[in-house]
């Protein structure tokens, strides 16, 4: 693991995304059952992989972390600014297959959302899920999000368009 730790938690730690990443993270996006939880519907090669990580991941005021477990790369968190809305973060987030329904992702959501309120003095954290991933609803409302609204057909993935349901939570609502 060439990042150093950033936060830490009992199980996981969310460490800095280096280049020596960037394989770990080209495979897991191309893998079906994350791209599609993700919205992406185009593969992506190494310089598109490499183009993220310059244009988003360095980008300032960008958070992004990678999740790992025993050392091991297992996931992505993160928090992007909301341009129309101060104080205010979406979170986005994703596991690796052998890393999924085993908590890992809760404790990282938390890691990360208890650090935004606490460290960066956010107001209000977001996050939005496809209709069909029952997990990723499940576990926002697990940690504290509240649903509170839909975008009717917002997405077309996998031949049809699906709703989006937006959660969030705000500071005060927190633990």
């Amino acid at each position: 693991m060439p990042g150093p730790v950033f936060l830490s938690g009992d199980r996981v730690a969310l460490r800095t995304i280096e280049r020596e990443d960037l394989d770990f993270m080209q495979e897991a996006v191309n893998d079906p059952s994350v791209w599609r939880a993700i919205g992406a519907s185009t593969p992506v090669n190494g310089p598109q992989e490499e183009a993220f990580f310059e244009n988003i991941v360095s980008e300032e005021g960008q958070v992004n972390l990678l999740v790992a477990v025993d050392g091991e790369a297992a996931g992505l968190v993160g928090l992007t600014p909301k341009e129309t809305q101060t104080h205010a973060e979406e979170l986005g987030y994703w596991m690796d297959a052998d890393y999924r329904r085993q908590g890992y992702c809760s404790e990282a959501v938390k890691l990360v959302t208890d650090y935004a309120f606490a460290q960066r003095g956010l107001h209000r954290i977001s996050a939005r899920v496809f209709e069909f991933n029952d997990a990723s609803q499940a576990l926002l409302e697990s940690v504290g999000f509240t649903r509170e609204g839909t975008h009717r057909e917002a997405a077309f993935i996998d031949g049809e368009y699906q709703d989006v349901y937006w959660y969030s939570v705000l500071a005060d609502e927190w633990n």
